[in-house]
């Protein structure tokens, strides 16, 4: 079967569902270069794109690049929007349309976040209004259609990568999981497959981490090979309230923007909400207060005018529902609230539309991001790197529903989303902009750039530490300057697949090449030349552990880089040999041994710091992270 990556039973994944840029530092006057940035190529893989969108317009953009093979199937592209697949290999396309256009609104957000065109006014139905633009607006857009209402194929997600590769893109982005959060060996696993080919070809891939936090290990996509991608917050957040019959208002999360009807409704109280729990004769044209977290389709389906949802866990996202809805977070509000229906003879409520408010908290990472680490390859630190992935206004499909409700009839061409599938296209134009900069850099390089330049994320806990957020906030700008990379091979990753013990059939599978292991282990995978360095400790024990890095100098051609340990932690001790690297040419490339040892740890936590190498202009800062999982 000449051309096919590999062969393995197909399952099925689902995708994980304008202020971001400017909050970023990525503005409209920062550096670029016109006719770089139109020659590149950005591939999607998603549930396509509706390409009437004024994101995607192309006027005053000349014609695709010379390198581009690809084509457009069952529809009209333009010089914006230049190729356009789709793929349904059980050909089954009840319900759906057979072309590449999106009828969901997912695949249409992500890609105009990436390169979307400058599009003035744009707001969801009122709220967030501005200009939204994506990061390369004069970029090309190939999109590859593999997700519908049943889900995103393994064979499809593989016959997509290899056309795009095949195509000619530049990059690839995908946000697509597993319908549940655990590990799936990389041989098995058809976004690591289809990554490694991409990689082979000098193609960079963005993955999401998955929407399964905030619990430990339930990241998705963290090959080495990926950029995996966290989801933060941005400083403007979403918010509304409910004013109950006593005067007193309430704040709240939501996405609303149905009218304030600021007269009392006669309100109820119901524990769960949950499907059937409610009597449509009680509840029809009442706010319904549920005692639990709810998607509020029971509310809507049984004709409540709004409901007010109050959990015990303190979000930092807004949701959209089918009708007005505010979710309460704080367990004294909604304590508050419940005796107020508790030891009120006719309880009354209204609930306020959203409106735009500064988060001062910002960035700190989203509560739904999938945390690390990876049960494959515990030792590299997952996420990579956090980017904004909350509250994202960008284009959507007019047939995609904005709450995800069937009966929600709303058709928008510009919706808010929340999501790792909005910070992975965050991730990916950051990266196409370090490209534009740097045409010859590798993916593991380009990776390296954003890591290595991104700022810490100082809002997390110590139980979960940079596995919720990789190496922090990505910076596109600083990333196109970082002084120093850590690049790495196809033939250092096969040497970690080696290291992990995978069979010659398993790497075969992957690489798509017969690789015979040497039989001597060369460090396990904490060895690979990431930009990051962990150690596991699951003992009462002392420990040591060390870790052998390569960098490679792409900063100043004659320049001396001294390195210092940052957020020093009293429970460790970190040695850098040699603590002085000197460089006399562009390209050279210099060896260093990072030590690190600590006494006996009586809890679980995870314990931080970081390794910097500074030339006086540039700061190259590495995590240095130990989990600690004691019994």
């Amino acid at each position: 079967m000449n051309g096919v990556v590999t062969v393995f039973p197909s399952k099925t994944r689902q995708p994980q569902t304008t202020r971001s840029w400017d909050f970023l530092g990525f503005n409209n006057t920062v550096k670029r270069l016109p006719d770089v940035e139109s020659d590149m190529i950005v591939g999607v893989i998603d549930y396509g794109i509706w390409p009437e969108s004024l994101s995607f317009s192309d006027t005053g953009i000349g014609l695709p690049p010379s390198k581009w093979k690809g084509t457009c199937q069952n529809f009209t592209c333009n010089n914006k929007l230049i190729g356009a697949r789709f793929y349904k290999a059980d050909g089954n396309f009840t319900l759906e349309e057979k072309s590449p256009r999106d009828i969901n609104g997912h695949g249409t957000h992500i890609a105009s976040i990436i390169v979307g065109r400058e599009v003035k006014d744009a707001s969801f139905l009122g709220l967030a209004k501005g200009t939204i633009r994506g990061a390369i607006p004069s970029a090309r857009i190939a999109i590859y259609k593999v997700c519908y209402a049943s889900g995103c194929d393994d064979h499809d997600i593989l016959a997509a990568f290899d056309d795009a590769i095949a195509d000619g893109v530049d990059i690839i982005s995908i946000s697509i999981v597993y319908t549940e959060p655990g590990d799936v060996d990389y041989f098995n696993d058809s976004i690591a497959v289809g990554a490694f080919h991409a990689m082979q070809k000098g193609i960079l891939v963005s993955a999401c981490g998955g929407n399964f936090g905030p619990g430990m290990q339930t990241l998705q996509n963290p090959a080495p090979w990926i950029l995996t991608v966290a989801a933060s917050t941005i400083d403007r957040k979403i918010i509304n309230s409910v004013t109950l019959g006593n005067n007193m208002t309430i704040e709240g999360l939501a996405v609303n923007v149905f009218p304030t009807n600021s007269t009392l409704t006669p309100a109820i109280y119901d524990r769960s909400c949950s499907s059937g729990k409610l009597d449509k004769k009680s509840v029809d044209g009442k706010i319904v207060i549920c005692g639990a977290d709810s998607n509020a389709s029971e509310p809507f389906k049984t004709g409540a005018q709004g409901a007010v949802m109050l959990t015990s866990f303190e979000d930092n996202v807004a949701y959209t529902y089918p009708l007005p809805a505010t979710v309460i977070g704080n367990v004294n509000d909604a304590s508050e609230i419940e005796s107020y229906m508790f030891h009120t003879c006719k309880p009354t409520a209204y609930i306020h539309k959203s409106r735009d408010a500064h988060d001062t908290q910002a960035p700190s990472v989203a509560s739904f991001s999938s945390r690390g680490p990876s049960g494959i390859t515990p030792l590299v630190l997952k996420p990579d790197i956090s980017a904004p992935g909350v509250d994202i206004l960008a284009a959507f499909s007019p047939k995609g529903s904005v709450s995800n409700n069937p009966d929600d009839k709303r058709s928008v061409d510009y919706n808010i989303m929340s999501g790792t599938s909005m910070a992975c296209p965050h991730a990916t134009g950051a990266a196409l902009y370090v490209k534009t900069h740097n045409p010859s850099w590798s993916p593991a390089a380009i990776k390296s750039a954003l890591m290595t330049t991104a700022s810490p994320i100082k809002t997390i806990s110590s139980l979960e530490g940079e596995f919720a957020s990789g190496a922090g906030q990505i910076d596109p700008v600083k990333a196109v300057n970082p002084g120093l990379v850590y690049d790495t091979s196809e033939s250092d990753y096969i040497q970690m697949l080696c290291n992990i013990n995978y069979s010659t059939k398993a790497i075969q599978t992957i690489t798509g090449k017969n690789v015979t292991c040497s039989g001597e282990v060369k460090g396990y995978e904490s060895f690979l030349n990431y930009p990051s360095m962990t150690a596991y400790v699951d003992s009462k024990q002392s420990f040591k552990r060390f870790f052998v890095r390569k960098v490679t100098n792409v900063g100043l051609s004659d320049s001396i880089y001294k390195a210092t340990i940052s957020s020093p932690q009293p429970l460790l001790n970190i040695t850098v040999t040699p603590s002085v690297l000197s460089f006399k040419s562009l390209n050279e490339r210099k060896d260093f041994v990072v030590d690190i040892s600590g006494g006996v740890f009586e809890t679980n936590l995870v314990v931080s710091a970081s390794l910097k190498w500074s030339d006086g202009v540039h700061n190259v800062r590495s995590p240095v992270v130990v989990l600690v999982s004691v019994q």
